[in-house]
């Protein structure tokens, strides 16, 4: 028997707003953030569990306040009755009467939750000499769907049908594991796409996208009309033809508005139109869903649990689900929001532009493959060039391919010099930088 010695916390902050890296019509200044969190046992093993909440500056100190409000529900325990049953911890957090009240089942008591949930599965795949992704692809249908709460999905998802997809997909499991190790699972990129960046800079990162094998880039549009149909040109006379274009809007148009930009822009050939208004509109993707057909609506980054997804996939609001590894409760909820994108026959293309979100979220859309809905077809995970040299197990990307990890756990642990140096307001970088400042102020007041 193991118990829970520690629960540490950072607030973990890199200054990537300096570069415009990450900006978009709604977030011209992100500083990219993990509210960070590392479970430590007395196993003497040495093996531990990291998650984190990714957020984009102010407010993550908030975020990590959360997440350490949730220690007394991990420290003391015992960590192999927390990892036996992970179905159980899930709801013991999620169903608290409390904390639900400050919900229920959204916003950013349940995301720290999904830290939590996250952590622990990090330490469980470590103690098991997985990565995530295959421990995973190895439990039986019955203890999947064990993980899942299906309350308030049964309308939509009952646990029987969970289990004959689950079952329908087993026998093909070996295979698509050898497949995925060899072929590894198309991505997409949005290096060149940030809103920020000059047409120079987007036209020479979209020929490196094209020269590295992605056949999808990505482009953030919505501020100006006139400066997106301009970077559309701008990118399509760079990719050429055949390379798929998608757009995101990041929720900055109201319904109406959505149809009609989203008309100017068709005749770029758009892939997808990604999050075209408020995450919480399940009626207006809907209506801008059958306005601007056959592009397709993709949305689910700021979908903020599984009964919104299910809701969205009976509206017929989306077309791609793009899961998010830190936005829900962690890794049970997102293996409900795949099941439910397998029963309703949607493709999912996770989102993963955020520090360490391609690292974690590599591993859903892995274990979807080779389980769930057993297929790659149409189906990418999103990538983006920053801040992957942050991380212990950082991903492996290349001929447009995200290659699957097999270093063991969830692929969330960061270096424990890069947590030091980018704490704030305390760690190295954050302090050089306030004395930096501070030094300008006084040669500006002189």
């Amino acid at each position: 028997m193991s118990i829970v010695i520690a629960v540490e916390t950072s607030d973990v902050r890199f200054p990537t707003s300096r570069e415009l890296d990450g900006s978009d019509a709604m977030n011209p200044d992100p500083d990219y953030s993990a509210a960070y969190l590392r479970i430590v046992t007395d196993s003497g093993d040495g093996l531990e569990g990291h998650g984190f909440v990714f957020t984009i500056g102010r407010g993550n100190d908030v975020e990590t306040a959360a997440i350490k409000a949730l220690t007394p529900y991990v420290l003391g325990r015992n960590a192999e009755e927390l990892l036996a049953d992970m179905g159980a911890t899930w709801k013991e957090l999620a169903h608290d009467s409390q904390l639900r009240w400050l919900g229920p089942e959204k916003g950013v008591m349940h995301m720290a939750i999904g830290a939590v949930i996250n952590a622990l599965w990090d330490l469980k795949a470590k103690r098991a000499g997985l990565p995530l992704w295959q421990l995973l692809g190895q439990m039986t249908p019955e203890e999947l769907v064990d993980l899942v709460d299906f309350r308030y999905l049964t309308d939509a998802l009952t646990r029987d049908e969970a289990l004959q997809i689950l079952h329908a997909a087993e026998p093909g499991r070996a295979q698509r594991t050898a497949t995925l190790l060899a072929e590894g699972y198309p991505g997409y990129t949005t290096t060149p796409g940030w809103l920020g960046y000059s047409d120079e800079k987007l036209t020479r990162l979209a020929h490196e996208a094209v020269s590295a094998g992605f056949k999808q880039i990505k482009l953030k549009v919505g501020a100006d009309l006139q400066d997106d149909i301009r970077r559309l040109r701008a990118a399509r006379a760079a990719v050429g033809p055949e390379i798929l274009i998608a757009v995101d809007a990041n929720q900055r148009w109201d319904v109406a508005e959505a149809i009609e930009w989203m008309g100017h822009l068709a005749e770029f050939g758009i892939a997808w139109i990604e999050e075209p208004t408020s995450p919480d509109d399940i009626l207006g993707h809907a209506a801008i869903a059958r306005a601007v057909a056959p592009i397709p609506v993709a949305t689910g980054e700021h979908v903020q649990n599984r009964v919104v997804f299910k809701q969205m996939l009976q509206a017929d609001a989306l077309q791609v689900l793009q899961i998010d590894a830190s936005r829900v409760a962690g890794v049970n909820e997102n293996v409900a929001i795949l099941l439910l994108a397998a029963k309703f026959g949607v493709r999912v293309c996770p989102h993963a532009g955020g520090v360490g979100l391609c690292e974690a979220v590599q591993h859903l859309s892995m274990f979807d493959f080779v389980a769930v809905s057993g297929t790659k077809e149409g189906r990418m995970i999103e990538f983006v060039d920053h801040l992957h040299e942050h991380f212990v197990t950082p991903i492996d990307v290349h001929d447009g391919c995200y290659f699957p990890p097999t270093t063991p756990g969830g692929g969330s642990e960061m270096h424990t010099a890069s947590i030091a140096e980018f704490t704030f307001p305390d760690g190295g970088f954050w302090l050089a930088d306030a004395q930096t400042r501070q030094v300008q102020d006084v040669e500006v007041a002189v």
